[in-house]
């Protein structure tokens, strides 16, 4: 068995990276199998190298460790635009010209509005361009990202797809929930959900152990195995750790560090008595 923890390198961990890091090495342990470190560093401009070396003495500090050499997403970008041509040429990308605002004039316009902790699903606007008027909007130099053009990738996958959480059994394929997901982004030449399939099929990872918040996400990724013929690993998606507001954990709401805990002087063993953290069964 092969576990994983793969943060971006765009801040300082919290107790909720904690967990997750921690949840996943047990799980390791439990089984005598492996536990890898990846440094999802695709975002240039958010992520800083300072944060890197960051992580690493703070998974040490929790008395982690992990296999070497760390794989950094940033020196496989190659690969990544391989699986990304792959797609294209089979016709499942399209160039989407589209602006955030642009996205959200036509939702409002539409009277959409965002599921419950789920970002607006794009309304295909791009996808309705036809291949001229695609390429006369590239060759006038617009940008743009590309998007997967999920109702024919669904067209190509056979019905019941399905993959299985640890926790809560076996879940079919609800591809709707996210929509035509950017894949390539315009400032990277890639993105989180295929860099991320990529990754896990390349180390071999047998079982994702990651956050809720992550659930949604993983009906995409188990399409993309699926078109690229991918191995499926199993998925354990534990509870997100929350403040004492019941707001989950994050870098951009300033939640506070692993290295403020550390710098207090409080040890690892007094700083996970105090979190209380409860596991999954695995």
């Amino acid at each position: 068995m092969i576990t994983r923890f793969a943060p971006s390198p765009t801040g300082k961990l919290h107790a909720g990276h904690a967990y997750s890091a921690l949840a996943a090495w047990r799980f390791a342990r439990h089984f005598a199998g492996r536990f890898l470190l990846r440094i999802e560093d695709i975002d240039t401009q958010r992520c800083r190298p300072e944060f890197t070396e960051l992580i690493e003495t703070d998974l040490h500090w929790l008395g982690l460790d992990w296999e070497q050499p760390v794989l950094r997403q940033s020196e496989h970008l190659h690969e990544y635009q391989q699986a990304a041509h792959q797609l294209r040429e089979r016709g499942l990308l399209y160039p989407c010209f589209c602006s955030r605002r642009d996205i959200q004039r036509e939702l409002e316009g539409a009277g959409q509005s965002p599921q419950h902790n789920l970002p607006a699903v794009y309304p295909g606007t791009c996808r309705r361009l036809s291949e001229s008027e695609q390429q006369d909007r590239i060759a006038a130099g617009e940008e743009y990202s590309l998007r997967l053009n999920l109702e024919y990738a669904l067209q190509q996958l056979p019905a019941g797809l399905s993959w299985t959480d640890r926790v809560q059994g076996e879940q079919l394929i609800q591809p709707h929930l996210l929509g035509d997901v950017i894949l390539v982004r315009r400032d990277i030449g890639c993105s989180y959900h295929l860099c991320v399939t990529v990754d896990d099929a390349r180390q071999q990872i047998t079982h994702i152990i990651r956050g809720q918040d992550l659930f949604e996400s993983t009906h995409v990724h188990r399409i993309l195995q699926a078109l690229l013929g991918l191995p499926v690993p199993e998925y354990l998606h534990h509870p997100l750790i929350t403040d004492h507001r019941g707001e989950r954990l994050a870098k951009r709401l300033g939640s506070q560090s692993l290295q403020s805990v550390r710098e207090q002087g409080i040890s690892a063993a007094e700083f996970l008595l105090d979190a209380d953290f409860t596991f999954p069964e695995f």
